[in-house]
């Protein structure tokens, strides 16, 4: 993709990183499309428009903390994009007529910026490009790049290496692009792409009206408690104190990072539960563990391909399938002239009897 900068303005910011107890920032320089392909910034930044449209995004993340996000304008009903804020900014920036123009808004931004919790130190980048083989209408690329720590480099034969005050390094760019491409020459105006490091979430708070479909552990979370209250209402059809302990003890059940399996509901009720979340997202996966050993598969596999049992006091994982597949090192099972299902079932069995009666035997007479 060959991007034709035509205004890009370069700031640096000194947060409390840099020992600084009030946050500031210094406009540095505006360039035109001239003053861009003469500066040393071409050579830093030649590749970073193409790498920032083509960066995959999922609309629904599939982690909560996915480092790419689309999001998309916030507006009240009958109302068009011009009544949002964030909107307004980025479109004044697209439409400056001059070099004066861009300088006065990306100021405006980096201002607006400044303001956010936990903004660190660094270079502030706000660029207008034009992707000349689509489009005549700019995009807009709004790029951080937090000061390296620790950086040094090469001076001279007596001090050999020298410390670099202000580093930022083209790896670790933050960045804000609008309008966001689904495809190659399709553009949505409604809608933004934000790519940041995890920890961070500066250009959430930096956009105030711009909302993110969840991501599918949220979505699957609520769509989870929604159901869990439908079933205490079916249960509980007043709202008695076991409703109400119940939803309770389903709360903290539903934040725990590691969750224990609660033996509440029959299979069919968690079958429907399931074909409800696979009827809104087929791909959604299934990860449990037990006792250690780890368990991966598609939400839809439970009860076709996927089963879990109680064997005794003990639970039991069960896996069908026609075909075994083994990656890396070679090892003795894939040997192995497996059992019927009937054998290891009673092979289990008496190994849970021998525990019961080595545990009886444990126990104090009295």
């Amino acid at each position: 993709m060959e991007f034709k900068v035509e205004y890009l303005s370069f700031y640096v910011i000194k947060g409390e990183s840099l020992g600084e107890s009030v946050k500031s920032f210094r406009h540095y320089q505006t360039l035109d499309e001239v003053g861009y392909e003469q500066n040393n910034l071409k050579w830093f930044l030649d590749g970073e428009f193409s790498r920032t449209v083509k960066r995959k995004v999922d609309v629904m993340p599939k982690t909560m903390n996915a480092p790419t996000k689309i999001g998309r304008f916030i507006v009240e009903a009958g109302f068009g994009l011009d009544s949002n804020p964030n909107y307004n900014l980025f479109a004044r920036l697209r439409q400056a007529s001059d070099l004066s123009a861009f300088q006065k808004e990306s100021y405006e931004l980096v201002n607006s910026f400044v303001e956010t919790t936990s903004i660190r130190g660094g270079a502030m980048i706000i660029a207008r490009a034009k992707l000349i083989k689509y489009f005549d209408e700019p995009f807009l690329f709004i790029m951080k790049c937090d000061f390296e720590s620790k950086v040094a480099s090469i001076a001279d034969e007596r001090n050999l290496i020298q410390e670099v005050e202000m580093a930022i390094h083209a790896k670790n760019i933050k960045s804000i692009q609008y309008p966001h491409m689904p495809e190659e020459g399709m553009v949505s105006e409604w809608e933004l792409k934000i790519h940041q490091s995890s920890h961070s979430r500066y250009f959430e708070d930096f956009l105030k009206f711009v909302t993110y479909e969840p991501s599918v552990p949220e979505m699957m979370n609520d769509q989870m408690l929604g159901m869990v209250q439908n079933y205490l209402e079916e249960s509980y059809p007043e709202n008695l104190p076991e409703r109400e302990k119940e939803s309770e003890e389903i709360e903290i059940w539903a934040h725990k990072k590691e969750r224990e399996l609660n033996e509440k509901w029959t299979h069919d009720q968690v079958v429907d539960a399931t074909q409800y979340l696979v009827e809104q997202k087929p791909d959604l996966e299934l990860k449990l563990k037990l006792d250690g050993v780890a368990v991966k598969g598609l939400l839809s596999q439970y009860g076709e391909n996927i089963h879990l049992a109680k064997l005794g006091d003990r639970y039991v994982v069960l896996i069908e399938g026609e075909s075994f597949q083994f990656e890396n090192g070679i090892s003795p099972i894939e040997l192995l002239r497996p059992s019927q299902l009937e054998e290891v079932i009673q092979k289990i069995g008496r190994a849970q009897m021998i525990r019961e009666v080595a545990a009886a035997s444990e126990e104090p007479p009295f």
